[in-house]
């Protein structure tokens, strides 16, 4: 069983989602957690496997959790998959930065978590089977990367599209929760405008974002981008 802590500061959340993760088979609820100090003392005290940790906590930031863990114990801190309301790119960000496996943004329902959880397992079953100290090829390592990717993101983008660069581009345009345009997504990802314009043709092109046409009083219309 996979050996899980919810961490979030609104106690009817929390028992929604524990009720959630019990109904996925191979996952356990052991702890419940309301804060950055309590996260991190049930961490030591329940040495859990995985954490559902929210960013927003009374006395600071869930990504703060992750960066005591990660100066505490180093390789032997639990994962942690964040589930919030926090939409801006900086989060999503410094998650991926400290090694969340995946971010699910409130609210959602069971679906959602499920196929996170199920995607979170499988990675656990491709590690466990393999030689820790064999050499593996690059088939093996891209299975391993991939794993954790909802299915609704292509397994294998396009030749000239890389997987990181289409995973925070697509969490740029959901993270913000309106239609956005190409400046504006180079502006929050870091990238160029070009390159921002063409993974957000690609994610259109997919069905994972549709293409919305802005009107002015004068000149061609503003091309705007949102999540299908």
């Amino acid at each position: 069983m996979i050996r899980t802590l919810v961490v979030d500061d609104d106690f009817r959340v929390s028992a929604i989602h524990s009720a959630y993760v019990g109904r996925v088979p191979g996952f356990e609820v052991i702890g419940q957690a309301g804060s950055v100090a309590a996260a991190v003392d049930a961490v030591r005290e329940l040495t859990p496997d995985l954490l559902l940790l929210d960013v927003y906590l009374p006395d600071g930031s869930g990504l703060e959790v992750l960066r005591r863990l990660l100066a505490e114990l180093d390789g032997d801190r639990p994962d942690a998959l964040m589930i919030t309301a926090a939409r801006d790119i900086a989060s999503v960000r410094s998650a991926m930065q400290l090694g969340a496996t995946g971010y699910l943004v409130k609210p959602f329902g069971f679906a959602a978590l499920e196929e996170r959880l199920a995607a979170y397992r499988e990675l656990r079953e491709r590690v466990a089977a393999l030689d820790p100290i064999a050499e593996n090829g690059q088939a093996e390592v891209d299975a391993l990367f991939s794993a954790t990717r909802p299915t609704t993101l292509p397994a294998v983008p396009a030749k000239g599209h890389s997987a990181p660069t289409l995973s925070l581009v697509l969490a740029a345009v959901r993270a913000n929760g309106r239609d956005l345009s190409a400046a504006q997504v180079a502006e929050q990802t870091g990238v160029s405008r070009a390159t921002a314009q063409r993974y957000l043709s690609y994610l259109v092109r997919e069905g994972l974002a549709r293409l919305e046409l802005r009107y002015g009083t004068t000149g061609r219309p503003e091309h705007r981008y949102r999540v299908s």
